[in-house]
């Protein structure tokens, strides 16, 4: 197999390769807290994106307010399979609720086939 077609980008010379999960689960009661999500502008999220939309950062796309089941990530990357947050002052006492979440969302990226 071509390892070249597995690779999405390079940064710095290293190869970034493809994690691409093809059925994230999707809750669409999220959809409009999503969008009000997007639109709070929270600084640290705004500059962020100002970073890397448009594929500006290594040409890799990124979604912001992406529903993955019953929670939004600030950040997806689909052809990584990475999900990125951006920790704040509404993660503050929510440690409980953040680890149940990242244990979903690890859960979501392993190969359920086996």
């Amino acid at each position: 197999m071509n390892q070249q077609i597995n690779i999405l980008t390079h940064i710095h010379n290293i190869p970034i390769r493809k994690n691409f999960i093809p059925q994230l689960p999707y809750n669409p009661l999220l959809k409009e807290l999503a969008k009000e999500k997007r639109k709070a502008r929270i600084l640290s999220e705004v500059l962020f994106w100002k970073q890397v939309r448009n594929k500006q950062f290594h040409n890799i796309d990124f979604d912001r307010q992406r529903i993955i089941g019953n929670y939004i990530v600030d950040f997806y990357v689909k052809a990584l399979g990475l999900a990125i947050e951006i920790d704040g002052i509404s993660h503050e006492a929510k440690e409980s609720y953040n680890k149940v979440r990242e244990i979903f969302l690890l859960s979501e990226g392993r190969d359920k086939s086996v």
